[in-house]
């Protein structure tokens, strides 16, 4: 059972295997034969959660069509790579659901399953319901599990999409797409609609729920009857396809979980609808409200965002990097995506990290990317910085306390800094955590409402992060915690003994 507020780390597995099979000068080597002490670093650091992201066998079309596009071309000679070599299919473009040829045998995902399971962590893999690769074997088996165009909208849309022969007769799949985004030319999209393809989506969960202990469902709410319905349902109508009754993940986590109760679904989704997966049966989904609140608001707007339902944050994935966006340390800039990085490692809900944030890679990589030289873009600073802040996160105080958010008061008459303050504690037994983050570009401070007991005429607190002891007289915390000139995006984790 994963502890309360689990850590979770993503792992780009093709870069993470190239680089694995260097360090240890291994060329052969797979994903069950990555030597034990590069899982018990990642214990150490406290990560109760493995995220391969792109362990599955991807389509071959999807590697021809990402060599030609321009953009991929263009990263790879950037980056002193050939085209031909080093740019592969998209791990979002799954063929099926077996280990990719390269990582090894299919047999290895569970042995890697069981072997984190004896560190005391788990795996989770990924799974992708609204498309599949666009040369899946599934289009010949069941054509009408996927959404079709006729001829006609073929001619005023050739973008939307595929023309295809089966059977001698040319048929015209949509490809797979968000609706505010360009179609996934490498994709084709799935017919929700039709039981027959959850049917067939569900018996695939079943069958990787058998090799790790959660998964990361990528764009759910596509897979939503009504996000469906607006979507496509001006071609699905034509072929007497109307809206089920049921939502697919309803049937889907329910069948899973009666078999494994402790399996994890965790849920990319975005436009609002995070409590209504979570309703749905998600143990955990995307919080990317957070992220858009720490990235270009201020203080105000993420205590707001603080201040939600309590069962709400327990389910929420708390980050500020992933595969899909900017690194942090450039999209934020780095003094303040460390602070950013101090709130969400130490508020309610899941906290998720990316293995190239935690080196401080400040480039972008492309998912088709087959290599890239992690060693040369590391940055030792920021390197540092998570080892430091992980180790101290991993307390069980942030696991198993009692959270609260503490308000902060003016300093004095004309101050009005303390806006710029986000402040909570963590309270266990006779340990309380107290975090302090200034959350702007300017020196602030606040009077924080934290009762401090001093023993005698004074009190100590211990600074976490900067291993610094700061000295009180007992008049300075009797009516709470006065901290004054807090540098621009500065931030403190005291830790104090009740």
């Amino acid at each position: 059972m994963l502890r309360s507020n689990p850590h979770l780390i993503e792992i780009n597995t093709r870069l993470w295997l190239k680089e694995m099979r260097e360090k240890h000068s291994s060329p052969e080597m797979t994903i069950s034969s990555i030597p034990d002490e590069e899982w018990l670093n990642l214990k150490h650091l406290g990560f109760d959660i493995v995220w391969l992201m792109g362990v599955w066998t991807c389509g071959k079309i999807s590697a021809e069509i990402a060599r030609k596009e321009e953009f991929l071309i263009e990263e790879a000679r950037k980056n002193n790579m050939q085209p031909e070599e080093h740019i592969g299919c998209s791990p979002y473009s799954i063929m099926e659901y077996k280990l990719s040829p390269g990582m090894g045998f299919d047999w290895e995902l569970k042995a890697l399953k069981e072997k984190l399971n004896a560190f005391g962590m788990k795996l989770f893999l990924d799974f992708v319901s609204n498309h599949t690769a666009i040369d899946n074997v599934f289009i010949d088996e069941c054509i009408d599990c996927f959404v079709k165009g006729s001829a006609e909208d073929y001619a005023k849309n050739p973008e939307m999409f595929y023309q295809r022969e089966l059977n001698g007769e040319k048929i015209y799949v949509a490809y797979g797409r968000d609706p505010h985004f360009p179609a996934w030319k490498d994709t084709v999209q799935l017919n929700y609609f039709n039981e027959k393809t959850r049917e067939k989506m569900k018996r695939s969960l079943l069958e990787i729920s058998e090799l790790c202990d959660g998964v990361r469902c990528d764009m759910v709410m596509l897979t939503l009857n009504d996000i469906h319905e607006s979507a496509w349902s001006w071609l699905l109508s034509r072929d007497g396809y109307k809206k089920p009754e049921r939502e697919f993940w309803q049937e889907a986590i329910s069948m899973v979980k009666e078999q494994r109760p402790e399996f994890v679904f965790m849920a990319e989704v975005y436009w609002g609808l995070e409590w209504k997966l979570q309703q749905m049966g998600f143990d955990y989904t995307y919080d990317k409200v957070i992220y858009d609140r720490l990235k270009s608001m201020g203080a105000d707007d993420v205590r707001g965002h603080l201040r939600a339902e309590r069962l709400y944050q327990k389910r929420s994935v708390r980050f500020i990097d992933n595969h899909d966006e900017i690194p942090s340390v450039v999209s934020f800039g780095k003094s303040k995506a460390m602070a950013a990085a101090v709130i969400i490692s130490t508020v309610r809900g899941m906290r998720f990290y990316n293995d190239m944030q935690l080196r401080g890679i400040k480039y972008k990589v492309p998912l088709q990317f087959l290599d890239f030289d992690m060693e040369k873009n590391e940055d030792l600073e920021m390197e540092k910085f998570y080892q430091k802040l992980l180790k101290i996160c991993d307390h069980p105080a942030f696991h198993g306390g009692e959270w609260n958010l503490i308000e902060a008061l003016p300093s004095g008459p004309e101050d009005r800094s303390n806006r710029n303050i986000i402040s909570f504690n963590w309270v266990q037994r006779r340990t309380m955590k107290v975090v302090v983050v200034n959350y702007s570009s300017e020196e602030s401070g606040g009077l924080l409402n934290v009762k401090i007991k001093p023993k005698g005429d004074s009190v100590t607190l211990f600074e976490e992060m900067s291993d610094r002891f700061f000295p009180f007289k007992a008049e300075q915390v009797s009516d709470g915690l006065r901290l004054e000139k807090i540098p621009p995006y500065g931030f403190y984790i005291f830790d104090l003994e009740m």
